[in-house]
């Protein structure tokens, strides 16, 4: 009966095959991502790799010419001491071999220049198009977890992995030249001395390239304890996170857990590198075993008068060099299935399909119809739970929806589902008539102002904080210096936004550097915040969705009646959807919709809520009771 390890199976060419050789055969095809590799370089810049190329052919077939002429040389000076001749030939052998030697350094200095240089430009190049890909996924994509890992092996390891990748193929073809170069002088002695020389080195190659398959595997299993090492330092160091730690006393107990964590990884880093350093130390000195012996063949040769002394000097020279390239060559090869096994995962990532962009309409069939669900459904992925069931509601121009229930009801996943960034999964959401998903993204999202209750907070000046909200006015003016019409209208955005009086007050007004990431940065408070992100959201002059989400959860009350005073001047042809748990801001609101576990229990305005005597009417009361 067949072991487990005999057992046939189909590689992907379909052909029936042991499970050794199908094994070995997944190995082979991971060396493809080199083309990937050479690809990018190509992209990069292509003086640099013909550069590379050349230098790394001078660079190997130097060493064998040296080898070469020294024999001469070393025959010649004997030839010459035992006949009292003259000098001029061992001169010009010298020379020759000199000159080789000059064109080597200049050889490794020139692969030494472009790789260095590819590093810098081929790095950026990589970063580039993972912050390009990254920006072409889904919000649904970049919030799943897996996907999350995936990112952050790349973060960790791949960005230079093209770089290693191919100054490795360089090094391997540097390596191939020499080899081959030298075996064909070593062939004159004998044939089994390359086989010696490739038996010294093959077992070494087998080992390297099996530790380089269970050290990838090791890091991928490492990635999620990375992340939480990676997330204990951000909590530890950030400004946003240090108050909560030293109130709570959590940093020791932080501290402890990252030791704990560290141990774990090093614990499994640690038995790795002890068996690879193990093997490597005994497959070396099966290594020096075959030269030896074969070094011990060579010299009784010459005692024979069989080989002269040029020839055993050159033997030495081609063997050790020879056994250094062979060696290097297959250790370099080793690493390169190292590098396309960490660069499978950048091909991964470059490879996952982007989200379908089908829509392509500018206008709605019904312009001015407003926003329409129709029995709206949705469930995260990887969840049982929906999020929300059956929702159904209406919202015309001029008109405010405002959104309450508890945290999790489904209020946010509404949004979500608003502004597209996850599809329905039965129902219909229609804006002007039409569905959601025929609309062009850049034109949908032209007629959308939203402010997140996570919103983000910048580490930028005041104005850049304010004119990210129309990225053509941000994009020119990081370019140039803001004109005045620019500076017109972030003011206006941040006098809207309730922003403005104490933007006047920082010390460069809309210059300031906010956040303390950076030098001479000013921090502001949580209301302060919240207003220039609100100041952002009115910078779509042509939005007409705003989407608010908590907007006055860090406001005083004044600035809270200010906003909603302004907003209800200035929404008649505009649509306003409104999460908050303050009913005097909600009470206002055209349609109300109460949310409980994903679906609406309630609907109506705050007067036929209130007569309604359900949910909304007990949490208003309850409110209000508290300003009694």
């Amino acid at each position: 009966m067949q072991s487990s390890e005999n057992l046939e199976q189909s590689d992907l060419t379909g052909i029936k095959t042991p499970r050794r050789l199908n094994k070995l055969w997944q190995q082979i095809r991971q060396f493809r991502h080199s083309k990937f590799a050479l690809l990018l370089v190509w992209q990069t810049s292509k003086p640099l790799l013909v550069l590379l190329t050349i230098a790394s052919l001078i660079a190997g077939l130097a060493p064998v010419g040296m080898a070469w002429i020294g024999q001469l040389l070393v025959d010649e000076i004997v030839q010459q001491h035992q006949s009292g001749g003259h000098w001029q030939g061992a001169a010009m052998y010298l020379a020759l071999e000199g000159g080789l030697f000059c064109l080597m350094l200049a050889a490794q200095r020139g692969i030494s220049f472009s790789g260095e240089l590819l590093k810098a430009q081929l790095t950026q190049h990589v970063l580039q198009q993972v912050l390009a890909k990254s920006t072409r996924l889904s919000v649904a994509q970049l919030e799943d977890a897996e996907f999350y890992n995936k990112l952050n092996r790349i973060r960790t390891e791949a960005f230079e992995r093209p770089v290693q990748l191919v100054l490795r193929l360089f090094q391997y073809l540097q390596h191939l030249v020499s080899l081959l170069g030298l075996a064909g002088v070593m062939w004159q002695f004998s044939p089994w001395l390359i086989l010696l020389l490739i038996c010294g080195a093959v077992p070494g190659f087998i080992a390297e390239t099996w530790f380089s398959g269970s050290a990838f595997r090791l890091f991928n299993w490492q990635s999620p304890d990375t992340r939480r090492q990676s997330y204990l330092e951000t909590v530890l160091t950030r400004d946003d996170h240090v108050r909560e730690v030293r109130l709570f006393q959590l940093g020791s107990l932080m501290v402890k857990q990252h030791q704990a964590i560290f141990e774990k990884l090093y614990g499994a880093d640690r038995a790795l590198t002890t068996k690879r350093e193990s093997w490597g130390v005994v497959l070396g000195w099966l290594g020096a075993l075959l030269f030896y012996g074969s070094y011990l063949w060579v010299i009784l040769q010459t005692i024979r008068g069989e080989l002269t002394l040029g020839q055993l000097t050159m033997f030495v020279m081609l063997f050790r060099q020879g056994q250094a390239s062979l060696t290097a060559m297959l250790l370099t090869l080793s690493g390169l299935y190292e590098d396309n096994l960490y660069i499978s995962t950048l091909v991964d990532f470059f490879d996952t399909p982007e989200p379908g962009m089908e829509g392509h309409l500018e206008q709605g069939a019904s312009p001015g119809s407003g926003i329409e669900f129709i029995n709206v459904s949705f469930c995260y992925p990887g969840q049982q739970k929906y999020s929300l069931k059956q929702v159904s509601f209406t919202l015309k121009p001029g008109k405010t929806l405002a959104l309450v229930g508890e945290n999790g009801a489904g209020k946010s996943t509404l949004i979500k589902l608003l502004t597209r960034f996850y599809q329905p999964e039965s129902g219909q959401i229609l804006l002007d008539g039409t569905p959601l998903h025929d609309w062009q993204q850049e034109a949908l999202y032209r007629r959308l102002g939203v402010i997140f209750q996570d919103f983000n907070r910048y580490q930028l000046p005041v104005f850049d904080n304010v004119g990210l909200g129309d990225p053509m006015v941000w994009s020119l003016a990081a370019m140039t210096e803001p004109d005045t019409e620019q500076q017109k209208r972030v003011q206006q955005a941040a006098k809207d936004g309730l922003a403005n009086d104490f933007i006047q007050r920082l010390p460069g007004k809309y210059q300031t550097q906010l956040g303390r990431m950076f030098e001479d940065g000013v921090e502001l408070s949580g209301g302060q915040w919240q207003k220039i992100a609100l100041s952002r959201a009115f910078m779509r002059e042509s939005a007409d969705i705003l989407v608010l989400d908590e907007p006055t959860a860090a406001m005083d009350s004044v600035a809270e009646a200010e906003l909603f005073d302004y907003l209800r001047s200035t929404v008649e042809n505009k649509m306003l959807v409104l999460i908050s748990h303050r009913f005097s801001t909600v009470r206002h609101a055209d349609l109300i919709l109460v949310i409980e576990e994903g679906e609406i229990i309630e609907k109506g305005d705050h007067q036929q809520l209130i007569e309604l005597q359900g949910h909304y009417s007990r949490m208003f009361q309850l409110q209000a009771q508290a300003y009694q």
